[in-house]
């Protein structure tokens, strides 16, 4: 019987050099237009220089019988991720809310190549210690936290899966109309829109909506719960405030579209890959039947 042989499959984005390289054609292009707006591509290329040397350093610390891949956050939809993988992102923590959807249970290593620049309260693994955990990670040995997912599921059976939060409204972020169920009670909004959100996405969007609102909701990370928080809703004699916010443990989050034009679902601040929320579709939200293995240690 053959045995598959392991992969360590890398996951970035283009650097800011890069991004500059494509726009402007030439480094020398690119130069003048940040030079003649009082900026320097020095810098620009320090950082690039910087990300290759970690990304090397990370993929030289792959065993030597192992398989590498690289895959760019562009491409993650159409890359096929198999479950011997081992994925490792280098970048900032948003990576690792990128490519979370598209995994089942393989395990994640963020590798923060800047922690002068990054938070990195994913992206938490210096690129010294990928020689230890990959053999680590490949026997389950690793300590890994089964990081919370939220899901969306429409009427039409498409469904949206995210590791920090799912927003559902306007695509302008104009009024939304929308009508709301929750815990038995139900009833028609007009607002920014609303998200529903992990444990893990309470250090990003939801918390500056629960700081601004005063509606503070406890949910762990590993904890199979998501909250749900409504942006500025307006009364009338059509519309309520009631339902601003609530914790979802076993329920679901119901949301009907009464928005003729421009209403749209979608995950983790990607608002180009979307779904269409036009009048009468209906939307149910909650914890997702699936994890990300994020390995801290």
């Amino acid at each position: 019987m053959s045995v598959i042989t392991p992969r360590a499959v890398f996951v970035v984005r283009e650097t800011d050099y890069e991004v500059l390289l494509a726009r402007h054609a030439t480094r020398g292009q690119a130069r003048f237009f940040l030079e003649t707006r009082g900026q320097s591509l020095a810098d620009v290329e320090d950082r690039h220089a910087r990300f290759q040397a970690v990304l090397g350093q990370a993929r030289a610390a792959v065993p030597a019988d192992w398989r590498q891949a690289l895959a760019r956050r562009a491409d993650l939809d159409r890359f096929l991720f198999a479950p011997e993988d081992i994925v490792v992102t280098v970048g900032q923590d948003g990576l690792v809310a990128n490519v979370a959807k598209y995994l089942r249970d393989q395990p994640v290593i963020g590798v923060n190549p800047a922690p002068d620049l990054y938070d990195g309260a994913l992206a938490r693994i210096a690129v010294e210690r990928l020689g230890a955990l990959f053999p680590a990670s490949l026997a389950r040995a690793a300590e890994v936290e089964r990081r919370t997912m939220v899901k969306a599921v429409l009427d039409t059976g498409e469904q949206l899966l995210a590791l920090n939060e799912i927003f559902v409204g306007h695509r302008s972020h104009q009024s939304a109309r929308y009508r709301i169920e929750a815990d038995g009670d139900a009833e028609d909004h007009s607002s920014s829109g609303l998200i529903v959100a992990t444990g893990t996405g309470l250090t990003g969007w939801a918390r500056s909506i629960a700081e601004a609102t005063h509606l503070t909701l406890g949910i762990g990370t590993e904890e199979p719960a998501v909250g749900y928080w409504v942006r500025e809703p307006f009364p009338s004699v059509a519309t309520g405030t009631t339902l601003r916010a609530g914790k979802l443990a076993g329920t679901v989050l119901a949301v009907t579209s009464r928005m003729n034009e421009g209403g749209v679902v979608f995950a983790d601040g990607i608002e180009q890959d979307f779904i269409a929320f036009e009048w009468g579709r209906r939307v149910e939200l909650g914890p997702a039947d699936r994890a990300l293995n994020l390995v801290v240690a």
